[in-house]
């Protein structure tokens, strides 16, 4: 016990002595601008021209990106011989020393995108060799041509993930990537490639994610990469995309094709085998052309490729009008197939694709679609036929339970006068459903379910799992025999089908208890329509408004959620004071309020709104003063004085205004009196003795 005081004192000190270090530690990293925490080191946009010698020598990341350091020289890193992770992207770097690697042997990612490196390539390609555990790379950026990037990568044999995009390579060969067997991914994006060689990626046996995005590539034929996962190739100029035919049992790994915003005439050609979940062929010019080619031969229906690879020629048939046919599409689950010219689908084409579950078809040229068994298949979640020409759907009589699993179905911007009977009968899982755009109408009652012919209405009704519908321009009449009873809506949009409320939002009462957001913009709501009470709405938390002629602010009583009112674009002339005296309006978060004729005397509920800070459009919102229209935020303090008579008794100013008129009236009836009385003239001309002409 007597040597407790001694360890105590000797702990004290080295405390002290210990805290002494670390402040001087942390001293020193502020002094040059950098973050020291746990071994990285952090100086990014510091304004270094130099590496600073300061940072801890243990440091294992060193980050100095957007520094002005221009050159990195031999002895710049010799102070850290730790570093796992360096970062010199925008650095304005031209050179890097031959020996400026060489203290960093433990070095395993590397970042120098966007410099300068292409100037002096031969010097920082002798560094880079140095570097024999490095295993990532960013080369992005630097102006660098193939046979630039060829000479900085040899060798480097460790390497499994490099970035070369935004450089200057056109052509790839077999040069290029070569000793880069340990790859895994290629990063190739905005680039100028117009032809990549046969062979050029043989090399890269563990290859599994290549992205060429952004380049001028006009076809991929004979793709034959079957170990690649994850291949992007949209932005480019493809008209053709062909998976090699030659080892048809040996299966792809891929998992993943982008192929959007190209130039594709024909649906790809996929491998007979693979594990393609993902498929991607938005904005191109695809179509199914079978049924508009009428061949006398099958010879006439196919296309043959000459493949010369040196000395060897190759010649592929390929098939123009059943390209899907021999692709392998059982394990799709995502195809985006938008923005194409597809007027139809072939019969099987669904079936292939047992396992999808997400399907876009929006922007194409759809006329017709029929809903057979298994087509779509069963596992199908979403659907999105929006913006074609469908003026029919078609279902297989005694069909049931071909949309189970579908919860979002997007039918807007069609031709579409109803839907046939029976189609959402066994969509007990929808969620979503957007029809606007169609000239439909709304049932009026429920129809049987044995009615075999095409339906001239749309009934939503008992559709338990619907929360949000969209009718937005449909053309709907007022709404009658509660359309929506049985749902749980909670997003509902009625907008632009003018009068379809009829004066009243009593045909939504139903809907109260559940209704979160609400549009009823441009219904014809106007001056003689009945007060806009929704007090009922107690979830409501958007509601829209705009485009009618509301006359009188709408009434909001009791708890309400509401956060967004918009009330643009009505006939508002005046907001009065309960607009923000009222509990619930207090608790907005945004309301737009201009577009309306207001009266620069009537704003009166201006300066609370303006304190709460809700007007979202405060900037833009006006009034009629004297017949000049200014801007709510411009109106001076206080009480106008062109408004100041409007303040003024109007019993005084009606008696001040009316007395002046009844005595010149007077006055007026006493002369006339007078002058038609012609005896009583005369008499009162000889009492006066005046000289008269009688």
């Amino acid at each position: 016990m007597e040597f407790l005081p001694l360890w105590l004192c000797l702990g004290f000190h080295f405390l002290i002595v210990e805290w002494r270090n670390g402040s001087g530690t942390a001293a020193a990293a502020s002094q040059g601008g950098c973050k020291v925490v746990d071994g990285v080191a952090d100086c990014r946009g510091q304004n270094l021209a130099s590496v600073p010698s300061s940072l801890p020598s243990h440091s294992r990341m060193l980050v100095l990106d957007a520094n002005p350091l221009k050159v990195l020289w031999n002895h710049s890193l010799q102070a850290y011989p730790h570093l796992e992770n360096l970062s010199l992207s925008s650095c304005h770097l031209d050179r890097i020393g031959r020996y400026a690697f060489q203290e960093q042997g433990r070095l395993l990612s590397l970042g120098l995108a966007d410099n300068r490196l292409s100037e002096n390539y031969k010097e920082t390609a002798a560094a880079l060799h140095t570097l024999l555990r490095l295993r990532r790379l960013d080369l992005s950026g630097n102006s660098l041509t193939e046979d630039m990037a060829a000479l900085m990568l040899q060798n480097l044999s460790s390497l499994d993930s490099v970035s070369l995009a935004r450089n200057t390579l056109m052509r790839l060969d077999d040069s290029v990537f070569e000793g880069l067997e340990h790859l895994k991914e290629l990063d190739l994006q905005r680039n100028y490639i117009f032809e990549i060689e046969g062979g050029a990626f043989d090399g890269l046996t563990e290859l599994r994610r290549l992205d060429l995005a952004y380049n001028n590539l006009p076809c991929i034929v004979d793709f034959s990469l079957t170990q690649l996962q994850f291949l992007n190739v949209s932005h480019n100029i493809l008209e053709w995309f062909l998976a090699s035919r030659e080892d048809e049992d040996r299966a792809f790994e891929l998992e993943m094709l982008d192929l959007s915003h190209n130039q594709l005439l024909f649906f790809p050609h996929l491998p007979q085998c693979s594990k393609l979940h993902t498929l991607l062929l938005r904005d191109n010019s695809m179509g199914f052309y079978r049924e508009l080619y009428n061949a006398s031969s099958p010879q006439e229906m196919v296309a043959q490729f000459l493949l010369v690879d040196g000395n060897v020629t190759n010649i592929t048939t390929v098939s123009l009008w059943e390209e899907f046919a021999s692709s392998d599409l059982s394990a799709l689950r995502f195809l985006d197939m938008s923005q194409n010219q597809f007027r139809h689908l072939p019969d099987g084409f669904l079936k292939k694709t047992p396992s999808l579950s997400h399907l876009n078809l929006n922007q194409n040229c759809l006329k017709m679609l029929h809903i057979r068994e298994q087509e779509p298949p069963g596992a199908l979640t979403e659907l999105d036929l929006s913006h074609n020409q469908l003026a029919e759907l078609q279902l297989a009589p005694g069909l049931t339970g071909s949309l189970r699993n579908l919860r979002v179905f997007n039918l807007s911007s069609n031709q579409l006068l109803g839907v046939p009977a029976g189609l959402f009968d066994s969509a007990s899982n929808i969620t979503t459903i957007d029809m606007s755009h169609n000239q439909i109408s709304l049932c009026p009652k429920m129809v049987p379910l044995d009615w075999a012919g095409p339906s001239g209405c749309v009934d939503f009704r008992n559709m338990a799992s619907l929360r949000s519908l969209s009718l937005d321009g449909c053309g709907l009449k007022a709404l009658r025999d509660y359309p929506f009873q049985g749902t749980s809506l909670t997003h509902l949009d009625l907008s632009s089908n003018w009068g379809i409320l009829n004066g009243s939002i009593s045909p939504l009462w139903a809907l109260a208890p559940t209704l979160q957001v609400l549009s009823l913009r441009d219904v014809g709501l106007g001056p003689g329509a009945a007060e806009m009470d929704f007090s009922a709405f107690g979830n409501l938390r958007e509601l829209d408004l705009s485009g009618n002629s509301l006359t009188s602010f709408p009434r909001f009583r009791g708890s309400l959620a509401l956060q967004t009112l918009d009330l643009r674009r009505n006939a508002l002339t005046a907001l009065p004071q309960r607009a923000v005296s009222e509990q619930p309006l207090r608790g907005l978060q945004t309301i737009y309020l201009s577009q309306n004729p207001y009266d620069c005397c009537g704003v009166e509920g201006w300066e609370a709104l303006q304190r709460f800070q809700t007007v979202a459009d405060l900037a833009m919102v006006t009034c009629n003063l004297s017949s000049r229209i200014i801007r709510v935020v411009e109106l001076p303090e206080g009480t106008p004085r062109d408004c100041r008579w409007g303040q003024v008794d109007l019993g005084l100013f009606y008696l001040v205004l009316v007395l002046p008129t009844c005595l010149t009236l007077l006055v007026a009836c006493t002369v006339i009196f007078l002058l038609f009385k012609k005896p009583l003239l005369q008499l009162i001309k000889s009492q006066c003795r005046w000289s008269s002409i009688y």
